[in-house]
């Protein structure tokens, strides 16, 4: 086994897409790096465009298919030989498969309940095994899982069982040091699909969208804060609340006709 690498890693999965490359760069100004995602060729350009701005920065990363417990275990078994140890964890990786549930087939609903919730659980274990004291977790989850949103079902219900599992995991964690956050974000300009949803939202979209950037640096000030839920912007927070007044029959009726007329897949 290598000799124990002297940095403390920041562990980054689905690093190479908007949101976890904004997190990778706001990270890389105090830290080093561990990243992964799908895409051998999309981490190698990731670290070159990190080390160029951050020479003295060390990134480390591996590709991974997170939906695959094997594929897991060979990144996990990298990371072990590499004796990398870990003062943070940010679960980025996600798929936002938007359309009627009957239009599902049963390898997409493995693979969204996979890469939203079960890879994050598996992360989180693992990391915790190699954690460095004063670990901090942020999970990103959505504003998508406050309420339950026909026609966004899977990811509605994987987000929203994200967020319980960080809630939960807090409280277990409560007196070891580690802190655990929640981040759910309402539209972010990542993809041209994603802006393009955002846009036809029109001033709901407008109000609720952030930046990469926006929500990376807010969700570290989050953790170090020790948030149980972070939702980046006003009106996120807003939403979140004030529809509670409402009979949650008639918020699913207006979330229905919103989002019926949207559709997209992933992958």
């Amino acid at each position: 086994m290598e000799e124990k690498a002297a940095d403390n890693f920041t562990f980054i999965s689905g690093a190479t897409g908007g949101v976890g490359r904004a997190f990778a760069f706001a990270c890389a100004k105090t830290g080093a790096l561990f990243l992964t995602g799908r895409s051998e060729e999309k981490l190698a350009e990731l670290k070159e465009d990190i080390i160029r701005k951050y020479p003295f920065c060390s990134v480390e990363y591996f590709p991974a298919d997170l939906t695959d417990e094997h594929s897991r275990r060979k990144m996990f078994a990298y990371i072990e030989g590499k004796a990398l140890s870990f003062s943070r964890l940010i679960n980025v990786a996600g798929a936002d498969i938007q359309k009627a549930f009957e239009k599902y087939t049963d390898e997409k609903i493995v693979f969204q309940c996979r890469v939203n919730l079960e890879a994050a659980l598996s992360l989180t274990r693992f990391v915790l095994a190699h954690r460095e004291q004063g670990l901090e977790i942020i999970n990103i989850s959505s504003i998508s899982g406050v309420y339950p949103m026909p026609y966004f079902a899977v990811y509605s219900a994987t987000k929203s069982a994200l967020s319980s599992f960080s809630s939960s995991l807090r409280l277990e964690l409560k007196g070891e040091g580690i802190k655990v956050t929640s981040v759910e974000p309402g539209g972010i300009y990542t993809r041209p699909d994603v802006c393009k949803d955002i846009k036809g939202q029109g001033l709901w979209g407008k109000l609720s969208a952030k930046t990469p950037e926006y929500v990376a640096r807010k969700s570290l000030a989050a953790v170090r804060k020790n948030k149980r839920i972070y939702r980046p912007g006003f009106w996120n927070k807003f939403i979140a609340a004030a529809p509670r007044l409402l009979p949650i029959g008639l918020r699913m009726r207006f979330i229905a006709r919103r989002w019926s007329k949207l559709e997209k897949d992933a992958f």
